[in-house]
């Protein structure tokens, strides 16, 4: 017996002992089992969110390594340089060849905002706490900020051209975002900008559509490091936009619109390939002055809208929140009464949502939901198309 065991006494001990229980008529079950080794799993690093620049026309943003990177155009000035400037994470070294001025950590913990529609991006965003300064008090919707304000927490700092420079610096915001116009210039905040303050010029206005201008809110989430909320957000807001614009293509008849209202100096309407202009030819409408080549505004004098006008079919965007009846309307202008549109009653203006403050929330929220402001304008145009909506910016001048 020993000399047939003896062979496998020199073998390993597993098949040692397993070999004596098989020949002792022992079960081999409850010993321990082989473990067959498993490859190490791959630690696999997830990508970082990014957006894509899809209609805006005056930014871009480009990522690379824990850097983005991002490029202001000038609408106003082609021979101005697009600025440029680098977003960097808070304790990373910045990258050479950009100058203190350009580089902006990030996330934001604090901004500045010079417009109503700043305002608009940080709600659209629920940033809306880190807004610590606005050029004006009183012109705010968002409750929120309203709530702020009362609290304290948000001091006026002054319009653009007359910012009050020395508070901006005591008060260090991480961002002060400026308005931008054909007088704003980055000179213009020279003090600002060498106290340590970062300034990014913002011009979504002179953006050639709605969506292009909304799409503005992707820079303050890059800004806040908030690309996946604004993708899942701005995807909505673009779907819906793009739905409702395809409901006025079959459309055989489009009304005539114009828009505005003379002032002392001129009849600003929009220019032909301004974003508003975008607006009624996508909610079904036709405007006089498409065929011009140029964004923002288009100032002209009276008797150069008054011929259009006479047989326009609509009125829209009249006057501002003084203008709120008719009645008002001929007391800037008697010969308003000749126009169609204000025969018929189809005057409408957006001003449904001033509050008491006379903040006007079109301009607020109504700039990051585009396709809230062009259901409006379908309901008003082409009724059947939209039979149950209620109006959220838009009223009617009785």
């Amino acid at each position: 017996m020993h000399t047939h065991i003896a062979p496998f006494a020199q073998c390993k001990p597993r098949l040692a002992v397993w070999f004596a229980c098989l020949l002792a008529g022992l079960s081999t079950a409850s010993l321990p089992q082989p473990v067959s080794a498993k490859p190490a799993p791959q630690r696999t690093i997830p990508a970082r969110p990014q957006v894509a620049v899809r209609y805006a026309k005056g930014f871009a943003i480009r990522y690379s390594g824990p850097y983005k990177f991002v490029s202001i155009m000038s609408p106003f000035d082609k021979s101005v340089d697009t600025v440029r400037y680098v977003l960097v994470p808070r304790g990373t070294p910045a990258p050479k060849g950009y100058a203190a001025s350009q580089v902006i950590d990030i996330p934001l913990r604090s901004i500045v905002a010079m417009s109503s529609m700043h305002v608009g991006l940080a709600e659209f965003l629920g940033a809306e706490d880190l807004i610590v300064g606005l050029g004006n008090l009183k012109y705010v919707s968002s409750p929120k900020v309203i709530q702020r304000i009362d609290a304290g927490k948000v001091r006026e700092v002054g319009r653009d051209q007359t910012i009050n420079d020395e508070q901006v610096i005591t008060m260090q915001p991480d961002l002060l975002m400026a308005m931008g116009s054909p007088t704003a210039r980055l000179d213009h905040y020279r003090t600002i900008r060498g106290a340590g303050v970062p300034v990014l010029i913002n011009s979504e206005w002179v953006e050639t559509t709605p969506l292009g201008r909304a799409e503005w809110v992707k820079l303050l989430a890059a800004l806040l490091n908030k690309e996946t909320l604004v993708n899942q957000k701005f995807a909505k807001v673009e779907q819906e936009y793009n739905r409702l614009a395809a409901l006025t293509k079959p459309v055989a008849r489009k009304p005539t619109i114009i828009s505005g209202m003379n002032s002392k100096d001129a009849w600003y309407v929009p220019d032909g390939d301004s974003y508003m202009t975008r607006f009624f030819l996508d909610a079904g409408g036709k405007y006089p002055w498409v065929n011009r080549r140029a964004t923002g505004s288009l100032p002209l004098n009276f008797e150069a809208v008054y011929p259009v006008a006479l047989t326009a079919d609509y009125w829209l965007n009249v006057g501002m929140m003084s203008v709120d009846s008719k009645q008002s309307v001929l007391a800037k202008d008697v010969r308003y009464a000749d126009f169609k549109a204000f025969k018929t009653g189809r005057l409408y203006s957006y001003t449904k949502r001033v509050n008491s403050r006379g903040s006007n929330d079109f301009w607020e929220s109504g700039a990051v939901n585009p396709h809230l402001v062009l259901a409006d304008l379908i309901r008003i145009l082409h009724p059947d198309l939209l039979p149950k909506h209620q109006l959220i910016y838009y009223q009617q001048l009785n």
